[in-house]
């Protein structure tokens, strides 16, 4: 039983807090009994599984490298308003992108919203796109965040995080047809010819894609709006473009 913060190993726990200790330990934490589930399911290493004095520990879990704390120090810990009771390091890994016939690939410029992150990731592997690339500037996939938006998705979706411009350089030597969602000369999605290998760059919610990104976009699509909205949150308008590419 951990009964202290002062813990070296709660003081490691809790470093993993900030972006550049995830980096450097190429670990995270995840919160709950469904994201360890998944990340289990998925493949995905669990180093170590922390557990609330209170909470009585899944049947599914009981092989892993157990912590059991006091229910002040999983406070400390938690990143939830009200924590679930159990929480679990899982190793970072990369997901091979698998190449099919038809593919579908999202690029992600700037988006900086954990919650608009995480639901994209999830919109994105509900579609099933092959691959997930975020650029420059984007938040960092593993912040608690951004996992917790995506229930789980996160170790479905094979994610890279690259330069942009890198990466259309090659999806267009590997034939994909690149949308860029935009509000000014662009055509409606509904009226845009789809092909087998698509690509499509989405961006930050207030100054939307790089004009250098937009200019090497095959394509510039927007959804009509028929009501008075002036736009859409970044994260619905990946969902409704994503399907509308499926053929």
């Amino acid at each position: 039983m951990i009964t202290s913060v002062q813990n070296e190993r709660v003081k490691q726990w809790r470093k993993l807090h900030k972006k550049k200790e995830r980096q450097k330990e190429h670990a995270f934490l995840i919160e709950g009994k469904h994201l360890i589930e998944e990340a289990q399911k998925s493949g995905w290493h669990i180093k170590e599984v922390i557990v609330d004095e209170q909470y009585e520990v899944p049947t599914s879990i009981v092989d892993e490298k157990i912590f059991t704390v006091t229910s002040h120090v999983f406070q400390s810990i938690a990143q939830t308003e009200t924590p679930q009771g159990i929480a679990a390091l899982v190793d970072m890994k990369t997901i091979e992108r698998v190449p099919q016939e038809e593919e579908l690939v999202l690029l992600v410029d700037g988006v900086q919203d954990p919650g608009n992150l995480g639901t994209m990731i999830r919109t994105a592997d509900a579609v099933g796109c092959s691959k997930v690339i975020l650029g420059d500037g984007t938040v960092d996939p593993y912040n608690d965040k951004v996992v917790r938006a995506t229930q789980g998705s996160l170790f479905h979706v094979p994610l890279a995080q690259m330069n942009l411009e890198e990466a259309i350089d090659q999806l267009k030597k590997e034939h994909f047809t690149i949308w860029a969602s935009a509000l000014e000369r662009a055509r409606n999605f509904y009226d845009v010819t789809r092909t087998q290998k698509m690509a499509l760059i989405v961006g930050n919610e207030g100054t939307g894609i790089a004009p250098s990104l937009l200019k090497k976009a095959d394509e510039r699509v927007t959804i009509p709006i028929y009501g008075k909205a002036e736009s859409l949150n970044v994260s619905i308008a990946t969902g409704i473009l994503l399907y509308g590419m499926r053929k």
